[in-house]
Order: structure tokens, then sequence, then C-alpha cells
């Protein structure tokens, strides 16, 4: 059987859930690997056997996405001439996880795309949503990949088509410790913002991994590191606590790993938003910006000690492998 895995680059989530999923697809079948997107720090080992500049969401500096940036990036011409490049005419099954190329390369040709993301697990309707309604950002989600059958992943199986999150043998491998600091991933915000902020807790030593810095940085209570993902691992795995946005792997593993969890969804980016209100559900603290006034909120949570206890069996392969067999 000869698949075709259709990954997006934007973010380093959908790699690190693609270092579980290939293994498992190549024993079902040949298959061949697409990436798009401009914004991953995280290198797979596997053949690549296409690469798209596609359709990328750029980072802001103060916490949200840069849309000049994202427009300027991304051109139509571009990316209609790499929806008619790839051959997904070719394959006996085309499994995409949010990207753009092939997804609207298979819609074009009416060919079947079977969609494996969180963003369907999300946009479920039994998914908990927000308060606030964001029909932009809904339909930009909705119609962004399009595929003709959709399975989900989210923090909890809402539906019997979302399942658990893939919690990659690196994290589940490692034994957990508590060695005194706090690790932050928060992306969309420079190492500027991300020093005002943090220094004003003064007894909490951070460690803070910035998609703006090249080189280890030591600042009184703060350490600013480059995207490593061993390090970021080692560090989370050490942690007492994790400060990241409000995306999707990230607040997993920190979960699995039975860490407390602060999270800020990044602003103008509706996924975020649809996982800061489940997470909110399952009693995660969700605080809208580094701002001053929710300092004190800040605060609470470092001197809480209540964690979330959860579980996220490894089914990884057993998932894959009922897909694969529903759609041959």
């Amino acid at each position: 059987m000869k698949i075709l895995y259709a990954i997006q680059g934007t973010g380093n989530g959908h790699l690190c859930r693609a270092m579980d999923i290939i293994p498992c697809l190549q024993q079902l079948g040949e298959v061949d690997v697409l990436i798009s997107g401009i914004q991953a720090d995280i290198v797979l080992p596997f053949e690549i056997k296409y690469r798209f500049h596609g359709m990328s969401f750029i980072f802001g500096k103060s916490g949200g996405v840069d849309f000049w940036k994202t427009f300027m990036s991304s051109t139509i011409r571009k990316f209609i001439q790499e929806i008619n490049s790839v051959p997904v005419e070719k394959y006996d099954l085309v499994l995409n996880d949010f990207e753009p190329i092939t997804a609207w390369a298979c819609h074009t040709r009416d060919i079947p795309c079977i969609g494996l993301s969180h963003q369907i697990g999300a946009l479920h309707p039994d998914s908990p949503k927000p308060e606030e309604s964001d029909m932009m950002g809904k339909f930009i989600m909705k119609n962004y990949a399009p595929v003709t059958t959709g399975y989900g992943f989210h923090f909890k199986s809402y539906h019997r088509s979302i399942f658990t999150p893939v919690i990659r043998h690196e994290i589940r491998h490692i034994e957990p410790t508590r060695e005194g600091h706090y690790t932050v991933y928060l992306p969309a915000y420079d190492d500027a913002h991300l020093l005002k902020h943090l220094s004003k807790f003064r007894d909490v030593r951070w460690e803070v991994f910035s998609k703006h810095n090249t080189r280890p940085i030591t600042l009184k209570n703060i350490t600013i590191n480059p995207i490593d993902s061993a390090a970021f691992v080692k560090s989370m795995a050490a942690s007492e606590g994790v400060l990241c946005g409000a995306g999707f792997e990230t607040p997993a593993e920190a979960l699995y790993l039975r860490k407390k969890l602060l999270a800020i969804p990044m602003k103008n980016q509706y996924e975020q938003h649809l996982n800061a209100a489940a997470l909110q559900d399952m009693g995660v603290p969700v605080i809208k910006s580094l701002k001053r006034k929710y300092e004190f909120e800040i605060e609470l949570w470092l001197n809480a000690s209540d964690r979330i206890e959860i579980d996220y069996p490894d089914n990884t392969f057993s998932i894959v492998e009922n897909i694969v067999n529903n759609h041959k």
C-alpha cells in the first residue's frame, strides 16, 4: 500500500507527533512524507519526499500571530503551483495532519484525503469551546486543509473519533523529577518581553526556550536557551511546572509528566483558544497574557501544589492501523 503522509510544518507539535506516527505507518505500507511550512524547529529522522513553502502563520513578538509577515510570506500563485505539483493520484491513501497543499490537491482532483490532526479534534462539536466566538478564526481552521474524513486528537476523548494525545516515546521513557525551576515555551513573545515580565518573580528560576535566540544567555534568575528538543525535554521533565502557549503537544506532555501547567493562548489564533477552553475544563489555569494585571494569577500558580492526574495510554499503532484499514 502506497501512503502519502502530509504534515503541517508550522510550529513543532505536528512534527513531534509524526515521530511516532511514521514508524507505525511504515509497518502498514510504503510511506512517503511531505512537509509544508516554514516555522518548525524539529528535524524528522526520516526521508522527506516532498518539501513545500505552504501557508505558514508567522509568530509575532508580543504574544500573537504577525498577520503582515504571514501575508508577505505566502503568495497565492506559489501556493497554487505547489498544489498542482503534488502527485496525490499516485497513492492508495493520503493521510493529512492539517497540511494544506495535499488537502487542496485532493479536493480539486476529487481524491479522498483522510485527516488525522489535533485541529479536527478541537473543532469537533463535542469538544469544549471558548465563550468568545471567532467566526473568522473558525472559518480559517475549517477550510485551511479540507479533508473528506476526519479523525482528531485532543486532551480528552470527547467523541469516538477523537483520540487522546500521541505522547512521543522520548517523553514516555523519561523519569520526571522536580529540581526547582520552571520551563517556559512562549514562541509568540520575544526575549525582551519575557525578561521584562518573568524577572518580576525574583525567587523563581526560569528556563526559557526561545525562537528568537541562538545562544544561551543567563540574566539573574532567567536562562534563555535556543530551541533544542532534547534540552527542552530534559528541562521540562525536571521542572516544577511549565509555562507555555495553549498549543497541544507541549501542554499534553506536561500533563503526562504530572507538571503544574499554566497556559497563555496566542492572540489571533483560534486553535489556541479552543485548546484553552479544553484546558480550563480540565482545571488548568489559563491567563490572557503576561501583562501586569495577570501577575497575581501567575503568583497563585507558582504557589499552588495541585497537579492534574491524567492517563494517556500508548495506543498510537492501533489508532493508525484502524484508520488505514478503514480506508483501504
